[in-house]
């Protein structure tokens, strides 16, 4: 009976990513999933589904209760940042700063423009909506393959800024501060070394790749790539007010972290929103457009990461899970290290670092806390180590980034895959090897 409950579990899994890489969506998935999960353990059906206290629902409202506000926030903010031109703004000022007629500076300008939107609260949405028109005729103008616009979008968007930097507003970053009791500045010398590591990491393969394409000869021809439809915004703010909100939002997020502030994140959100109604409301159409376009972007992404989460409260809850809870907490070495790999595998399989947040802190934050383990370190390498591997086939951030630049799995996967695994897997061992000495 033992092992039918784990291969259900196990097939649960498949079945997930299965049905993620043919283009199902999550939102019919996990339960159907977690279907499978009831049945092969013998669970209860309906108090397991929608069930009051410990079901699939409650694990969908939970999430939904604990982070709703901050997607909500956030995508209002990143709907001002778009509209108002500011994005744009940003990132004319630094391809101004760096040229635009070598091609390593180029990669290195969309490297720091991503890095930089992302760091201020942005969404994948909005930074490439505003850097593909950018780079296409930069590109096509010096004739480099269009494919290695991966490298750089991809470090700035998935690494550093998204669960390494000290007070970046990523829900990656904030939701293990609901299980731990952490700030979003958690173990910040952990997250300056992984920093480091993933932005050397990332500047050396982006070179690297650059020169090879140049060596076997590819060109911006290689590639079907429709001329971009979104055209540039005429007046846009200058950089120093387009900023403005943006570091508003990382100082308030510092300050008020290391003052404990509690829902710092939503002052920080709600600040940076009305500084911008102010300041950019000569270059927005409506704000009741703004607004209103904001708060409906955020619904399904709170719904398609709860999703994920609410699958893994369903395993959780199956008597199967206990073999897997063994396993994993009995890895030999130091806890950290069960800490990890418990983290990227769950990143893996549901193609989402905060989904895999909420599930493994969700079933091991209180034995890693009973073990006398730092809750900030558990927050800052849990973090990281949930972005190693959700670069896969069937993530939405991949799926999302191919139908905005045209690319595909074939020509555009690998250099996705291997510039975002890449820089996680190496910043996570320097930070396990920082936190298992430091701390």
């Amino acid at each position: 009976m033992e092992i039918i409950q784990v291969v259900g579990i196990v097939l649960a899994i498949v079945v997930i990513i299965y049905a993620a890489m043919k283009g199902y969506n999550i939102l019919m998935v996990a339960p159907i999933a977690s279907i499978i999960v009831i049945v092969t353990n013998q669970m209860d059906f309906f108090p397991y589904i929608i069930g009051a206290k410990h079901s699939y629902m409650t694990g969908l409202a939970g999430f939904i209760i604990n982070f709703f506000a901050v997607f909500l926030l956030g995508a209002i903010f990143a709907k001002y940042i778009d509209v108002s031109g500011a994005a744009q703004s940003i990132a004319q000022k630094i391809l101004g700063k760096t040229g635009t007629d070598k091609p390593f500076p180029i990669l290195v300008a969309l490297f720091v423009i991503t890095a930089v939107l992302t760091y201020g609260g942005l969404s994948l949405f909005v930074v490439v909506f505003v850097l593909v028109p950018l780079a296409k005729p930069l590109f096509k103008q010096l004739n480099i393959a269009w494919n290695l616009i991966s490298i750089p979008i991809m470090l700035g968007l998935g690494t550093f800024t998204m669960t390494m930097l000290p007070g970046t507003p990523s829900i990656q970053n904030v939701v293990p501060t609901a299980y731990l009791g952490t700030t979003l500045t958690a173990a910040p010398l952990l997250g300056v070394i992984g920093t480091v590591v993933a932005i050397a990491f990332g500047l050396w393969y982006m070179k690297s790749m650059l020169k090879k394409s140049i060596a076997r000869g590819e060109k911006f021809s290689d590639f079907e790539v429709s001329e971009t439809k979104d055209e540039l915004k005429k007046e846009v703010p200058s950089f120093f007010i387009s900023i403005l909100p943006i570091v508003l939002l990382i100082v308030i997020i510092i300050v008020g972290s290391a003052l404990k502030i509690p829902n710092i994140i939503l002052i920080a959100l709600a600040v940076s929103i009305i500084v911008s109604a102010l300041f950019f409301n000569k270059y927005i159409p409506s704000q009741k457009m703004v607004i209103n376009e904001g708060a409906s972007s955020s619904i399904m992404p709170v719904f398609l990461t709860s999703s994920t989460v609410a699958f893994g409260v369903v395993i959780t809850l199956a008597p199967g899970f206990k073999y897997i809870s063994d396993f994993i907490l009995g890895i030999p070495g130091n806890p950290l290290i069960s800490l990890s790999i418990a983290s990227a595998a769950f990143g893996a399989i549901t193609g989402s670092a905060s989904g895999s947040l909420g599930i493994v802190l969700g079933a091991f934050a209180k034995n890693y806390l009973a073990m006398g383990i730092d809750p900030e370190v558990i927050h800052r390498v849990a973090a990281v180590a949930s972005a190693v591997f959700t670069v896969m086939p069937h993530s939405g951030v991949v799926l999302t980034f191919f139908a905005l630049t045209g690319l595909n799995h074939k020509n555009g996967f690998k250099y996705q895959f291997i510039a975002m695994t890449g820089a996680n897997l190496f910043a996570l061992i320097a930070v396990l090897i920082a936190a298992i000495l430091i701390y």
